[in-house]
């Protein structure tokens, strides 16, 4: 007869004396060591061998405050509620760079049908040596009943060349909180991909 595997016959006669030993193992509980400790293997892609998955990492770059004036309804679309949330000021800063967010800015918002917010704000900063950076925040909210909030974004950074000129080299990901009632502010938070 063969095993359960397929393979070659188990022997005549210690059948049952390895049955009674295979028993008392499992009795005992599980095995001491590493191999009872090791959980399945993540999962690696098809290409894994040949390229090396490697996790990204980030660094700090800066924490800006921008202070908001009062929501503007600008009417549902076929894709949801819009809005309009004006940028009035605030400040920002990081190991680097630090500064006023400028006024004139604005967060467009879109409500989707789904509950799901998608923003894309455009503002400006102004260094403290004057350098004025061009900021693109493209951000998706997911605030669900009974589960946790979810809002990162990505960044688009443009700085005019000279001593912030790094900032353009570079791809950036961020997080939103609001301040709340406290303040009629955000705080963003955004770090470079390494």
């Amino acid at each position: 007869m063969a095993d359960a595997e397929g393979g070659a016959p188990a022997p005549r006669g210690g059948g049952r004396r390895a049955l009674v030993a295979g028993v008392a193992l499992a009795a005992a509980g599980p095995v001491a060591g590493p191999v009872a400790a090791q959980s399945p293997p993540p999962y690696a892609p098809p290409m894994a061998g040949a390229v090396p998955l490697v996790l990204p990492r980030t660094e700090f770059v800066y924490e800006a405050v921008c202070d908001l004036a009062p929501t503007m309804m600008l009417g549902d679309s076929p894709l949801g509620e819009r809005r309009m949330v004006p940028i009035t000021g605030g400040t920002f800063e990081g190991p680097r760079i630090r500064g006023t967010v400028l006024p004139g800015g604005a967060d467009r918002q879109l409500v989707r049908h789904d509950g799901v917010r998608q923003l894309d704000a455009l503002y400006e900063l102004r260094a403290e040596d004057g350098a004025v950076i061009t900021v693109r925040n493209r951000v998706l909210v997911d605030d669900p009943q009974g589960g946790p909030r979810y809002a990162f974004s990505t960044l688009e950074i443009t700085a005019p060349e000279g001593p912030h000129a790094w900032l353009n080299r570079g791809v950036y990901v961020g997080t939103l909180d609001s301040l709340r009632p406290a303040r009629a502010a955000v705080c963003i938070r955004v770090y470079k991909v390494v």
